[in-house]
């Protein structure tokens, strides 16, 4: 939730679909002001409360990813870099996670299409309810947040990039600053693909997707010259949790990659013996709270993946 009076209201018509730095802004401010925008989820309304697998099937790949904006603020220059306080999130209380054909890191493992839909308490932000036991714990942050290119056309918005985009990083939640490199005069921020929850690393290529309300004050630091995004957190990132400890697999070997696919299938399959899911279902399900780290780079010639699945989901 957000307690901070907005100065500006970006609503959710004022939406563009990939980075270009002729995009028109839909709004010139000043350093230091305060933005509320109305963000849609990453189908751009396409998947809904009423949804079935046919629609992810049928998902229109030119319409994914929606940012609201362009913000132009006004002294914003190349060289400078964008400081943005996220004050918080008004969540809608609808989400859903799906594995699409063809994204994801275990794409070649999970071909068909599989949809998953949530109804959790916008009000309250209890776990959201997976199945007949599943509770999630809920982390609301926007996955896509950046400023234009100085690369002029359009640019896709899937991949991250130098300049922010489609960082998919939970830790950018309330509370914490992001610093993101300006390029072109305004910097052109926009932000979107809101999400209620979701693992490091969002395995399947989905999360908890949800439209909301986000809403942050932007700010400059002149000449800092950052070369890529960098944040700073006002405090714990786990404590949603951390409570009952973590099941653990992991992947072993000399390419981290295929380290970071073994550690998920592995529990893929721990979770269908252990919790009796679905393979389809366990994938979406670590892809909304499951974290994939790095936990060792440097013993050549293996290094080590881990996979950690928070227990409290089913206790």
């Amino acid at each position: 939730m957000c307690n901070k009076c907005p100065d500006y209201t970006i609503h959710g018509a004022s939406h563009h679909f990939g980075w270009d730095n002729s995009f028109v802004p839909v709004e010139t401010v000043a350093p230091g002001s305060t933005i509320e925008f109305k963000c849609h989820d990453s189908s751009a309304g396409q998947l809904t409360a009423t949804s079935t697998v046919e629609d992810v099937r049928t998902l229109d790949f030119g319409k994914i990813n929606p940012v609201s904006g362009p913000i132009y603020v006004d002294g914003a220059e190349p060289g400078d870099a964008l400081k943005i306080q996220i004050e918080g999130f008004t969540p809608s209380g609808f989400g859903w996670t799906a594995n699409i054909p063809g994204f994801g890191l275990l794409a070649d493992q999970f071909e068909d299409p599989a949809l998953t839909l949530w109804k959790y308490d916008a009000d309250t932000l209890e776990p959201a309810l997976f199945g007949k036991q599943g509770r999630v714990p809920l982390k609301p942050f926007a996955g896509t947040i950046g400023c234009a290119l100085a690369e002029p056309g359009l640019h896709s918005i899937v991949p991250p990039r130098r300049v922010g985009g489609n960082l998919d990083i939970r830790d950018l939640a309330a509370g914490t600053t992001l610093y993101l490199p300006v390029e072109v005069a305004g910097a052109l921020f926009s932000i979107g693909d809101t999400h209620a929850a979701q693992g490091d690393g969002e395995v399947c290529g989905t999360a908890i997707e949800s439209p909301m309300d986000a809403t942050v004050t932007l700010d400059l630091v002149k000449g800092a010259n950052l070369k890529m995004p960098r944040f700073t957190t006002s405090g714990p990132v786990t404590r949603h949790l951390d409570a009952k400890g973590y099941e653990v697999t992991t992947g072993i070997g000399p390419d981290l990659m295929s380290g970071a696919r073994n550690a998920v299938s592995q529990m893929v399959d721990h979770l269908c013996a252990t919790q009796k899911l679905a393979p389809e279902d366990a994938y979406m399900l670590v892809s909304t709270c499951g974290d994939l780290r790095i936990s060792e780079i440097v013993d050549n010639p293996n290094w080590v993946v881990s996979f950690y699945f928070p227990r409290i989901v089913f206790e």
